[in-house]
């Protein structure tokens, strides 16, 4: 569910067929031994990931290092399908199974609470984990009824990008935003819109209202939806479409991909998308003019950012209870987290890991850091995944309904059936 390039950017049957046979695998591992395997005993443990392409090639450099450092673990990554809803089924697959492998796994930031509620995770209270070292909101994306389940491994806080060619200052509320992309569209006709957004029915239509919502004042809380901030969060993104035309209506098909597409190549003055639009190759008009801020508050209201990211959790039943641990704790450290940020672009989660060294290589994490301060989480509910088909049709329709009060009436008609979905008992 991380909108991190949409089911996690990657693709390809090879890499399909391969995660099936490593599912098929892992499904026979054994049960985790009465007795814990220490972690100093020589011992190999199984890493689940789904990170293909430079992000695999940086997760096995980063293993390396781990092996090195701890010569008596090994570590054997298991590649998993690179669309995330495939990769939650095959990690149930093994949970429900009863596997004790993967030992440590991925888990997108909206995962946590699911598998706390059904028992496949390991409360991580037995380690005493200093969590004030990460940046907070993702510490909550992790955190079930007071315990720590996940451990943040990186972020993606999304925001706004505008030209600062065309946008000489930052819009300082909602209200410029759609002033300066009126402007922008005046003086530069090769523009084909003021504003990008995701505003098709999957997850980012609902990251996308995240990224404005707390600049009007709304918190996207299940048990009520239909609030005054919510509502002016949804009839600015509606308005933005039907009435200040800054966005065309085409955002109605729109994921992230086609809106870092119309950033990069120049045809649009503001888009709301995430960190990775930064290191994409820009048309001639766009590079060396790139801004990325928190969406700009109105009265009463904050800078907004939504989260999206990944965690690193340990299984339930694995017997490397302490080489899973050590195995987080090397991978979630300060120079590790550079490292794979300089190398692949994965924000770290760690404020201190935003260094010297990574503003050189890449000058626009400074603006990830600021917006990591902002970005909030998905609600932290075991049935998030029903929530979330819930509000995508909710947002959905309000994007493609043309009516100025689209927005209000899905919101009072969708608030009961949103509520009840994060009530119900999980799996009912």
């Amino acid at each position: 569910m991380d909108t991190k390039r949409s089911s996690r950017w990657r693709a390809g049957a090879i890499a399909v067929a391969a995660a099936a046979l490593a599912t098929g695998a892992a499904a026979c591992g054994s049960s985790p031994s009465s007795s814990p395997v220490p972690a100093s005993a020589t011992q190999t443990i199984v890493f689940a990931e789904s990170g293909l392409g430079t992000e695999g090639q940086q997760t096995q450099a980063a293993i390396n290092g781990f092996e090195k450092a701890n010569p008596n673990i090994k570590v054997s990554i298991q590649v998993l399908s690179p669309d995330s809803t495939t990769y939650l089924s095959q990690l149930e697959h093994d949970f429900i199974a009863g596997s004790s492998t993967p030992d440590v796994f991925e888990s997108d930031v909206t995962y946590p609470a699911k598998f706390a509620q059904a028992g496949w995770v390991l409360p991580l209270t037995q380690f005493h984990p200093d969590m004030s070292q990460f940046f907070s909101h993702e510490v909550a994306a992790g955190t079930y009824k007071g315990t720590y389940y996940a451990v943040p491994w990186f972020d993606n806080p999304e925001g706004l990008f505008y030209r600062t060619d065309l946008v000489k200052t930052p819009p300082a509320s909602p209200a410029q935003v759609v002033s300066d992309a009126e402007a922008a569209m005046q003086a530069d006709k090769s523009l084909k819109e003021g504003l990008a957004f995701e505003a098709d029915k999957y997850e980012g239509a609902i990251t996308a209202f995240l990224t404005v919502d707390s600049a009007f004042g709304g918190t996207l809380d299940p048990g009520n939806v239909n609030t005054p901030g919510n509502v002016a969060a949804l009839n600015w993104l509606h308005a933005a479409i039907y009435t200040s035309h800054i966005a065309p209506q085409a955002v109605t098909g729109w994921q992230e991909g086609q809106v870092e597409q119309q950033f990069a190549s120049g045809y649009t003055a503001f888009a709301i998308d995430y960190p990775f639009v930064e290191a994409q190759p820009m048309a001639a008009a766009v590079k060396g003019h790139v801004g990325y801020i928190p969406f700009p508050a109105g009265p009463g209201g904050t800078p907004g950012s939504a989260l999206g990211g990944e965690m690193l959790a340990i299984n339930a039943r694995t017997a490397h209870t302490a080489a899973a641990w050590k195995l987080i704790q090397y991978l979630t450290s300060p120079s590790v987290e550079t490292a794979r940020a300089i190398a692949v672009g994965d924000p770290p989660s760690l404020p201190s890991a935003y260094t010297p060294a990574l503003y050189a290589k890449a000058p626009y994490f400074r603006n990830v850091y600021t917006l990591n301060t902002y970005s909030a989480p998905r609600p932290v509910n075991p049935n998030y995944l029903t929530v979330s088909a819930d509000l995508q049709t909710l947002f959905s329709a309000v994007y493609a309904n043309s009516s100025p009060s689209a927005a209000a009436a899905a919101l009072a008609a969708g608030a009961q059936a949103i509520k009840s979905a994060a009530a119900a008992t999980p799996g009912s």
